[in-house]
């Protein structure tokens, strides 16, 4: 019976050699907040970007080496460069954003900007 070919799960899940990191987006009134779980990432490792209406978290989950003489039945677990690049639901305040990790799970708090600009129409005179 021929064997079936191996699963690389980086090429059949995942574009490139870069993982997409999976997310929560939550809205409340006053801020929109992030989650990821994220366990064996470093706060050290992590890169996160805000701006009026993006954020973009990126990080790299090392592995330790496994031993020669190791067999790998099973692995669904993305290790190595992960992003993800999240379009905000509303405009936010980014340079008010915190984030922090409590057991391995990144939280990302940034407050909404309910900044609203009044833009008056002018009267053109008529030819």
């Amino acid at each position: 019976m021929p064997s079936r070919p191996s699963l690389n799960f980086d090429d059949a899940i995942f574009s490139g050699n870069e993982g997409q990191l999976a997310v929560d987006v939550i809205e409340t009134p006053e801020n929109i907040v992030i989650r990821s779980a994220i366990a064996g990432v470093k706060e050290t490792e992590l890169d996160i970007h805000v701006n009026e209406d993006m954020v973009t978290i990126r990080g790299e989950r090392r592995m330790d080496p496994l031993p020669l003489n190791a067999t790998v039945h099973f692995e669904e677990c993305f290790w190595g460069p992960f992003s993800r690049s999240i379009i905000l639901p509303s405009k936010v305040k980014a340079d008010e954003a915190e984030a922090s990790m409590k057991n391995g799970i990144l939280l990302i708090t940034i407050p909404k900007s309910h900044h609203h600009v009044r833009v008056p129409v002018r009267h053109e005179p008529s030819l």
